[in-house]
């Protein structure tokens, strides 16, 4: 009794090709020997095997459905091989464990080319600001000699003759399955389908030499340690001279020797004598901007800070610009002369933290501005 194909495949007798396509793709999946060892699944693969080949073939498929026998009318293998001379299928039964069938053919020469990084630095007004960088990097270019061809001038590549073209070999072997044919790529050009017998001399037959060449960069205010700008096709040509990968310039900020940088803020310390926390004072000082005058109130703590809003870095993406938080420091005397001691004294005395010796009177005036001008002098 002839084998209802269709019935192996579980399919009707008016399906699709696709759909006997994928009828068979499922099968594979669940029945192939790497999956499931058990001889009577082999014996069950071999026939869905064969009944792919019949259905899934216009000519075979019309002589089955005729009543014929499609596989000793064309040569087949029958049920343990792959098509006509055991190939037949092959490919499905890859795109079945994998989702594609193997592309054959020849691999191009040309191909895109590596990224390429370079790192740069920069001081911390020209990443607040940004600024315009010139630098310059050490990348693949097409070589100008052969134009990237790789072929010395008045050559040119030659059809491989080992593949004739093709840019694979194949090798025929035996298994339980049947004949299995296996490709790989030609080892005379490297699967390329063509050799070049006379490599330029320039590049060596790669198509592309090193050169040394400087490039001019737009930083963008708000940049920070790290941040990665991209110049399209600016990086290394790729080999038969393929298109350009990018370049990536990576930011480094070098340390400023007043503010360091948090974010978009920057911060700074100032140290200022006792008596000016005290009495109030205005300090000068370098900012980003200029020169600015910064306001110590009267009674200042030492840890105290001072906000001077929109005076840090530009913010990166979007409008305005961080802050400068200053840091007051209050500095105290490690040692005192007669006369300081004295004035001190009569300080605490005044502020009710010592009691008063010898000839001294509490509320004596001038007290703060003796104070100030004994500090200062010394």
């Amino acid at each position: 009794m002839a084998t209802d194909y269709y019935a192996v495949l579980g399919v009707r007798r008016d399906a699709s090709q696709d759909e006997i396509k994928k009828a068979f793709r499922r099968l594979a999946r669940e029945l192939h020997p790497d999956v499931n060892p058990d001889p009577k699944t082999q014996e069950r693969f071999k026939e869905i095997n064969a009944a792919y080949e019949v259905l899934s073939d216009p000519q075979k498929k019309q002589v089955y459905d005729l009543g014929g026998d499609p596989l000793s009318a064309s040569g087949g293998g029958g049920a343990g091989g792959f098509g006509q001379g055991g190939f037949g299928n092959f490919s499905d039964i890859m795109d079945a464990f994998f989702g594609t069938a193997s592309q054959r053919g020849p691999r191009s020469r040309t191909r895109r080319g590596q990224d390429a990084m370079i790192r740069l630095e920069i001081e911390l007004d020209e990443a607040a600001f940004g600024t315009t960088k010139d630098i310059q990097v050490d990348t693949a270019i097409v070589c100008t000699t052969c134009s990237g061809e790789g072929a010395a001038p008045g050559t040119s590549a030659q059809t491989c003759d080992m593949c004739r073209g093709r840019g694979e070999v194949s090798q025929v072997t035996r298994s339980f399955l049947g004949q299995v044919m296996t490709s790989r790529p030609c080892p005379q050009c490297q699967g390329f389908g063509t050799v070049v017998p006379t490599p330029c001399p320039e590049c060596a037959g790669d198509g592309r030499v090193r050169s040394r060449r400087t490039l001019t960069v737009k930083i963008p205010a708000g940049v920070d340690n790290g941040t990665r700008i991209q110049l399209a096709g600016e990086g290394e040509v790729g080999p038969g001279g393929g298109p350009a990968g990018d370049l990536y310039v990576e930011i480094h900020e070098l340390p400023h020797p007043v503010f360091q940088r948090r974010g978009d803020d920057l911060h700074c310390t100032v140290t200022i004598p006792m008596t000016a926390a005290a009495l109030g004072t205005k300090v000068p000082l370098e900012t980003l901007d200029g020169l600015e005058e910064i306001d110590i109130r009267p009674g200042t703590q030492s840890g105290q800070s001072v906000p001077l809003h929109g005076r840090g870095v530009t913010h990166l993406r979007g409008g305005g610009r961080g802050d400068l938080i200053v840091h007051v420091e209050v500095m105290t005397p490690s040692k005192l002369d007669a006369e300081q001691e004295r004035l001190l004294r009569e300080l605490a005395v005044l502020r009710g933290e010592e009691r008063p010796t010898g000839q001294f009177q509490p509320g004596q005036q001038g007290l703060f501005s003796r104070l100030k001008d004994a500090f200062n002098g010394r």
